[in-house]
């Protein structure tokens, strides 16, 4: 009775219940490319129907790697063959480079971390050089058991020998990504800097991330830390946690959980080094050794972000549907281009997506948004949770897999540069954006509208009915209603 009714223009929304299209086929996808395994017009009906129903879940596997950059839309089935294997080489030397710095480790414990620190500390500043940069930043990759080692010279020996081998295209950043970054940081400067905490505990007694400095160098990364060695064993500690406790509900779409033996999902464990899974079924200590493996080897790959509580919520979701685990990493890299700006430390990202959220209200609904100044709440951290994990909170396993879908063939048009003319933004109904997530969470606020202007008096109460919305929500009414805002504001945010 409180969900507020948008007024509707003269364009219809393409997630309209008139208008929607049925989900991507396995039919329609074959369709779509020429003999030589390109997509016959750039790509461009096949945007337009993802963004219009999504995908049937039996190929989506196949299609994801197009939505995440993983493949050019331009690109001949020989070229993604020949990209396959490259990027299944490049995973596969992340996870051994995992490896070795796990085996290194062993007996070791925290002496060698502390032999790399005591090195940086007497060249005036803590810092940890190449890759055993990565290594503080995946410190969940060390044995921590604390154990003594024979001698700590030999041991960080043992590590350095370890870490000889190059591995500076792995980690290094996608440039758009430095752009996209650039662009935050110009803009925080008109921003509040109120500390808004990127590892907020979205999950009840979650530990406390360590946090890092970036600073640039001729040569390569360098790191400085105000943690201890103590804290870098906690993100080995974290992300396995995560991993044993990842939301369950994903089990119910995987198509392979009925292969998993316990001698897989044990053999599985084991190669990560993950403990404390006796109450799992084996298809769950599977997933979430799965879950370890693709979250080290990001932490190498991309080492300013490293770890942070709420990766595994985005990661779940692919590892179920993707079978390949390189596969699912590349997918998986993809999404990180936009979404890793929620995990930043000096929380630029974060801050500016509440602030847009915030500013689409104000123009949409300016009572609402009075109200939201009178509770203090006009900051809308009430949605927090919804911008960091992307809805996956708030939405079914499918309901997210959809939205996730539309969201990405919006990025990937806007990438391509497709609905830039007024002809483009005519065909697709409303001009793709890279922020439909923060056009759908102000709908899903303006839709509560009533009951937050006459029941509600703070904005604690606000964040319970947010957090108390899980599973109610109407992915393609929720669709429906951003729709009608990226109309009317798209030129005004």
């Amino acid at each position: 009775p409180y969900k507020q009714s948008f007024s509707r223009g003269a364009i219809k929304s393409p997630w309209s219940r008139r208008k929607r299209k049925q989900a991507l086929s396995c039919q329609n996808w074959s369709r779509l490319f020429s003999v030589n395994g390109k997509f016959r017009d750039g790509g461009r009906k096949f945007l337009k129907k993802v963004r219009s129903g999504g995908i049937e879940p039996g190929i989506r596997a196949e299609v994801w790697p197009f939505l995440l950059g993983v493949y050019d839309l331009n690109s001949s089935e020989e070229e993604r063959n020949i990209i396959r294997t490259k990027k299944r080489n490049e995973y596969e030397k992340l996870r051994r480079k995992c490896h070795q710095i796990l085996n290194c480790q062993k007996g070791f414990g925290l002496k060698v971390i502390n032999e790399i620190n005591n090195e940086g500390c007497s060249r005036g500043v803590p810092y940890l050089q190449d890759v055993s940069a990565s290594v503080s930043v995946s410190a969940k990759e060390f044995n921590c058991s604390g154990s003594e080692a024979n001698s700590p010279d030999n041991a960080a020996c043992g590590a350095a020998e370890c870490m000889d081998d190059d591995t500076s295209e792995l980690t290094c950043v996608d440039q758009s990504m430095a752009e996209s970054e650039s662009s935050d940081s110009a803009s925080s400067d008109e921003e509040d800097h109120g500390q808004i905490s990127v590892c907020a505990d979205i999950e009840e007694n979650g530990a406390p991330e360590p946090k890092f400095v970036r600073s640039t160098s001729s040569k390569s990364d360098f790191f400085r830390s105000n943690k201890t060695p103590e804290d870098f064993a906690t993100w080995q500690r974290i992300i396995r946690l995560d991993a044993i406790r990842a939301n369950t509900d994903w089990a119910l779409f995987s198509c392979n959980q009925a292969e998993i033996s316990e001698e897989k999902a044990l053999q599985r464990a084991l190669s990560v080094g993950l403990k404390d899974y006796d109450h799992l079924e084996p298809y769950m200590v599977y997933h979430a050794a799965r879950l370890v493996a693709l979250l080290e080897a990001y932490a190498l790959y991309d080492p300013e972000i490293g770890y942070c509580q709420g990766m595994s919520d985005l990661l779940s979701p692919i590892i179920a549907v993707m079978k390949e685990d390189h596969e699912a990493f590349w997918c998986f890299v993809g999404f990180m281009k936009k979404a890793r700006h929620n995990f930043r430390l000096d929380e630029v990202g974060i801050r500016r997506q509440l602030k847009t959220v915030s500013q689409i209200i104000k123009r949409k609904d300016s009572h609402l948004y009075r109200h939201l100044q009178k509770l203090q709440a006009e900051d809308c951290f009430f949605v927090y949770r919804m911008v960091l994990v992307l809805f996956r909170r708030e939405l079914t396993f499918e309901q997210t897999l959809c939205l996730w879908e539309v969201m990405w063939a919006d990025q990937a048009a806007v990438r391509a540069g497709i609905g830039r003319s007024t002809w483009g933004r005519i065909r697709l109904h409303a001009p793709p954006t890279d922020d439909l997530l923060l056009y759908a969470i102000a709908a899903c606020v303006l839709q509560r509208r009533r009951l937050i202007i006459e029941r509600y008096s703070s904005m604690d109460e606000i964040l319970r009915e947010c957090h108390s919305m899980a599973g109610q929500l109407d992915v393609w009414r929720l669709l429906d209603d951003a729709h009608d805002l990226v109309v009317n504001l798209h030129n005004k945010i």
